[in-house]
């Protein structure tokens, strides 16, 4: 008897489960055409007052609606209205940045022996895989459950990056959470780090500076850099540092501490965190915008957060004729660190063929 009860509760457990998956509503339409003609789609993901645009071009994240603690919608996400702001793009506004997010330093890396080299668009080094990263290609997508996926297939010598890597990106909206699961295979021995380089300001797009809202960041240590912002491949701990975020801190209350050589280099935050995690899904990080009540909660697997503090918008124009300017508004970059490939001593960034890249990134929304 206790048995049967117990398996009624699990059954509608289940149920309640599915109804509330099957809340989420997904539609798609064009979004504009490429330079080259091709059309690029948007994909509008929606669960109860949470609603995701995402657009086959750079995989990326256009538009996030979510409500503040009155009940009010504000999208809190930066990005462009149209296809030709996200070609122009230099910020990667919401893009799936790849083959490598972070740098590389001197643009190069030995793999098996045999140095490979990458475009130089940082000085000497590559940022987020070079000009022509993810996020300026367009993808394929097609509707899933409760989401989109997107597929990029990468060419042997894209960018200088061997292999042919497929790389897949499921999008899923369910209750407060905006799921991306990240999956890679390639067919020769390579170097790969992606994430999601979505730009926040929880108080909405377009609202200015915020040096108000709060971060927390659940690790005590960082990747230091050098002024070049290329890792020293040392661990530095944040204890006795402005760089501490373990609680709740204000972003402007030390991100122009100059006595604090990271925070010089990068002007302001522009670091990567690590996280204790074992490869575990673990809550990392949490913004909070005291003025709306909005919550941002970062989950990932993956070894680091690369926190960054919106230090070099000058005047973009954004969305609705909105000028993004200096520090309006900060990323949480879930990935491994910078200039892995010519650190042995930081986490592997080499995937070889019959191994899968398999990451998970969970952006939750909630209010308090």
């Amino acid at each position: 008897m206790l048995h049967n009860r117990i398996l009624a509760v699990f059954f509608t457990l289940s149920v309640l489960a599915s109804l509330a998956h099957a809340a989420t509503t997904v539609s798609k339409s064009e979004f504009g055409k490429m330079p080259d003609g091709r059309s690029v789609d948007i994909y509008t993901l929606k669960d109860g007052a949470i609603e995701a645009r995402i657009t086959t071009y750079g995989a990326r994240i256009v538009s996030l609606l979510a409500p503040d603690k009155n009940g009010k919608t504000a999208d809190i996400t930066l990005g462009y209205d149209n296809v030709d702001g996200y070609v122009k793009d230099g910020a990667s506004f919401g893009s799936l940045v790849g083959r490598y997010a972070g740098r590389i330093g001197n643009a190069t890396f030995n793999l098996d022996g045999k140095d490979f080299h990458t475009p130089k668009n940082d000085g000497p080094n590559t940022l987020h895989g070079g000009p022509e990263n993810f996020g300026k290609q367009l993808w394929t997508g097609k509707q899933i459950a409760n989401g989109v996926e997107l597929t990029y297939v990468s060419k042997d010598g894209e960018a200088g990056f061997p292999g042919t890597l497929t790389t897949v990106v499921r999008y899923t909206l369910i209750g407060k959470d905006l799921k991306l699961d990240i999956s890679a295979a390639t067919d020769k021995d390579t170097v790969l780090n992606l994430t999601n380089h979505a730009y926040w300001n929880l108080a909405g797009e377009g609202s200015g500076d915020v040096a108000k809202q709060e971060v927390q960041i659940n690790a005590a240590k960082v990747v230091p850099v050098n002024d070049g912002l290329i890792p020293t491949g040392k661990l530095a701990d944040v204890a006795g540092t402005p760089l501490d975020l373990r609680k709740l801190t204000p972003i402007g209350a030390h991100v122009d501490d100059k006595s604090n050589d990271q925070l010089k280099y990068g002007i302001g935050y522009d670091i990567t965190y690590v996280l204790d995690n074992n490869g575990k899904l673990v809550p990392a990080s949490e913004a909070y915008d005291p003025a709306s009540g909005r919550v941002l909660t970062v989950l990932t697997d993956q070894p680091g957060l690369h926190f960054y503090s919106g230090n070099h918008m000058d005047g973009v124009a954004g969305k609705g004729g909105h000028k993004y300017a200096f520090r309006n508004a900060y990323a949480f970059e879930a990935q491994n660190f910078s200039d892995a490939p010519n650190q042995p001593n930081f986490p592997s960034a080499v995937l070889k063929p019959g191994q899968k890249f398999h990451h998970i990134i969970i952006f939750r929304f909630s209010t308090k």
